[in-house]
Formats: C-alpha cells, sequence, structure tokens
C-alpha cells in the first residue's frame, strides 16, 4: 500500500511528549500509533471509543475532584474495593 498521505497536527507540547513516552514504552512509534488509531476509525465505521458529554453528576464529580473535595484515598485496591461492598 502506498502510504503518501500526510496528517499535519498541532497538539499541546506535554501532551505530546507524555503520549510518545508511553508509545516508546510500548515499542509503538507516533506514526504508527496514528496508523492504529486511523485503522481502527475505518474498521468500526466511528470512533473506537466512546466520546460524550458528561452529564451534570459527572461534571459535579470531576469539579469536586480536581478542587480535593470528597475524594478518598486507600492503601490498596483491595482496601478501596471493600470499601465499595459496605
Amino acid at each position: 500500500m502506498n502510504k503518501s498521505a500526510v496528517i499535519h497536527a498541532r497538539i499541546e507540547p506535554e501532551t505530546k511528549s507524555l503520549a510518545e513516552h508511553i508509545l516508546e514504552k510500548l515499542g509503538v512509534s507516533p506514526t504508527e500509533a496514528i496508523r492504529m488509531f486511523y485503522r481502527q476509525i475505518t474498521l468500526r465505521r466511528g470512533l473506537p471509543f466512546s466520546v460524550e458529554i458528561p452529564n451534570a453528576l459527572t461534571r459535579s464529580t470531576l469539579a469536586k475532584s480536581r478542587k480535593g473535595e470528597d475524594v478518598k484515598k486507600h492503601d490498596s485496591l483491595d482496601t478501596m474495593f471493600e470499601s465499595w461492598k459496605r
């Protein structure tokens, strides 16, 4: 397959750096990641993940967590899951 189409995109430098660090750990180049993303779009006939506008409860919860309000910390996953049972 001829790979001659070019994509230009602008992205925040910090986002780019963080993402490329993760891709490097995975052994995937940015170009390969974009190629995989586009392939998944064509296979699924849409984005390969859900994109939704958060509802009021989600927006409120995210705002509180950003402020450190109503945040519960646990020493381990086991204690976190155990707290959900109560």
